[in-house]
């Protein structure tokens, strides 16, 4: 085309002028995979690093992949490595190992605003390695074993909290458990010395029934004045095992006295009773009352 350039060739048969024509550029569409050199960049805390990377980028212009750069490849390299060092200026150390998928980003859009002229389209960057000083991989060693013993002492401190948190709930739960079986038995105790009371109770009331029964019956007065008389002389023989001080009556010889004692004792509280009883029951109305002593007393004065 005589020094110009002519329309690019099309997929397909191509025809071309002998002497007038010829094949310039050839451009391939394909993804293509370039290998950023190893260089050195310092971070924002002064630390020299060498590192690398893989640049992945395809041609989306043909033409202007011919005619508008010299060499797209070595021009994409060159500015992706001069991207890689600015980006890394503005970081410390710590944060390089951090932010690499950042750092990828930052470095492909950078990429991408000055190849959008080139015709040429970076897809990713991939950093490969990262190489520190020795002396600073030390530092950062020794920085990592130091966080590793902090993280141990705390998991260490943490799991003895939660021993003793879990040990004082236990005890709590057990003081409680056994708070609540100490109720429990007091209650039971208290209901059973109240049926055993109310049991107690009812077979006296019941003993006390049959026993008025049998003294109501014939002879049964006989019967308890030999009872009373029995168990007189029985608290008698006691009474020297209970104390060391006795009282005793003066006649204690004479047990015939004695059970003539106790026998005159109980008719007497007998009659007693007897006498209590009849004055508490009213008198019919048609029954005329017998005069008291008190009157019989008074008619006997007046009379005089």
């Amino acid at each position: 085309m005589l020094g110009r350039a002519g329309p690019g060739l099309l997929r397909g048969l191509n025809f071309l002028i002998p002497l007038l024509d010829r094949i310039r550029y050839v451009q391939s569409l394909k993804e293509i995979v370039i290998n950023v050199p190893e260089q050195s960049a310092v971070t924002l805390d002064n630390v020299t690093l060498q590192i690398d990377g893989v640049l992945y980028l395809r041609i989306m212009d043909p033409y202007k992949a011919s005619y508008g750069v010299e060499d797209p490849e070595y021009a994409v390299t060159q500015l992706a490595q001069t991207t890689m060092r600015s980006e890394l200026g503005k970081l410390f150390l710590d944060r390089v190992f951090r932010e690499r998928e950042s750092l990828n980003a930052n470095i492909v859009d950078a990429i991408n605003q000055a190849s959008d002229c080139w015709g040429i389209r970076c897809l990713r960057y991939e950093i490969k390695d990262i190489h520190v000083p020795p002396r600073v991989k030390e530092s950062m060693q020794m920085q990592v074993e130091a966080e590793r013993r902090k993280r141990a002492t705390v998991l260490e401190s943490e799991g003895m909290r939660e021993s003793a948190i879990n040990v004082a709930m236990g005890q709590k739960q057990a003081q409680i458990l056994v708070s609540e079986a100490e109720k429990a038995e007091q209650i039971n105790k208290a209901a059973g010395e109240a049926n055993a009371m109310l049991v107690r109770a009812k077979a006296k009331a019941e003993a006390i029934q049959l026993l008025a029964a049998a003294l109501a019956q014939q002879h049964g007065s006989v019967a308890a004045s030999l009872s009373v008389a029995e168990q007189y002389v029985s608290a008698f023989s006691k009474l020297a095992k209970d104390s060391n001080t006795v009282l005793l009556p003066a006649n204690t010889g004479d047990i015939t006295h004695m059970v003539a004692q106790a026998l005159r004792i109980y008719t007497t509280l007998t009659k007693t009773q007897a006498a209590k009883t009849q004055d508490e029951i009213p008198p019919a109305h048609g029954d005329p009352q017998p005069p008291s002593t008190e009157v019989l007393k008074a008619e006997s004065a007046t009379s005089s």
